[in-house]
This record gives C-alpha cells, sequence and structure tokens, in this order.
C-alpha cells in the first residue's frame, strides 16, 4: 500500500484547508484510515479515524468540532478538512492505512503498519 499526502502549505490562523491523502496499491475499501500528526520535538498524535466502512469516525481532542475525515472510494482518496486553523495546528500531518474491516476506530499509531510520507502544515498567527 502506498500513500501520498498533499494539501500543506503555508497559511494564516482562521483559514481552511484540506488535505488528502492518496491510495494505490489495495482494495481501498477494506482499509481503516487515521490521520496524525507531529511538531517539532513532540511525539506523533492522533487526529482523526475513519472505518473501512466510512460509518464510523473518531477525533482527537485537537481536531474535535473543527476538523472532518472523509473517504472518497471511488478516487481512492481520503480527506482532512481542517476549519479554524490555529498556529498550534502547526505539524507535519500524516495519513496512515490499516487493513481491516473491524467495526472500530483505530487511534493509535501502533494500529497502523501504512503510513504517508507526510505533508507540512504551518499556521501563522
Amino acid at each position: 500500500v502506498q500513500l501520498v499526502e498533499s494539501g500543506g502549505g503555508l497559511v494564516q490562523a482562521v483559514v481552511s484547508l484540506r488535505l488528502s491523502c492518496a491510495v494505490s496499491g489495495r482494495t481501498f475499501s477494506s482499509y481503516a484510515w487515521g490521520w496524525f500528526r507531529q511538531a517539532p520535538g513532540k511525539e506523533r498524535d492522533f487526529v482523526a479515524t475513519i472505518s473501512w466502512s466510512g460509518t464510523i469516525t473518531r477525533y482527537g481532542y485537537s481536531g474535535e468540532g473543527r476538523f472532518t475525515i472523509s473517504r472518497d472510494n471511488d478516487k481512492n482518496t481520503v480527506y482532512l478538512q481542517m476549519n479554524n486553523l490555529k498556529p498550534e495546528d502547526t505539524a507535519v500531518y500524516y495519513c496512515a492505512a490499516a487493513e481491516t474491516t473491524a467495526w472500530r476506530t483505530f487511534a493509535n499509531t501502533n494500529d497502523y503498519p501504512y503510513w504517508g510520507q507526510g505533508t507540512q502544515v504551518t499556521v501563522s498567527s
């Protein structure tokens, strides 16, 4: 499975940004997906996850209420819509995949064997 993130950049606070994760290599629909982020000098934190069916989502503290994860099976792409961005959202954002059809969500880095290379998001005040 190959994951390629895009959509990062330098933005001002309050604006919105949408990250994309294009997937190739396996059957997209049988994977659960997650977004994580890592700021300099900090651990990789959970942002959001979506189940293989697309019907179950879960958000970390940082993304609750502002971020939305979604998936398009026809385009083999996972999205992270980020609204009302804040300077503390500055980080490298990673998408991750786990082959599973379990009816649950996965919020730990250890749950995901496949990772993208990351995309930088920088939010200025």
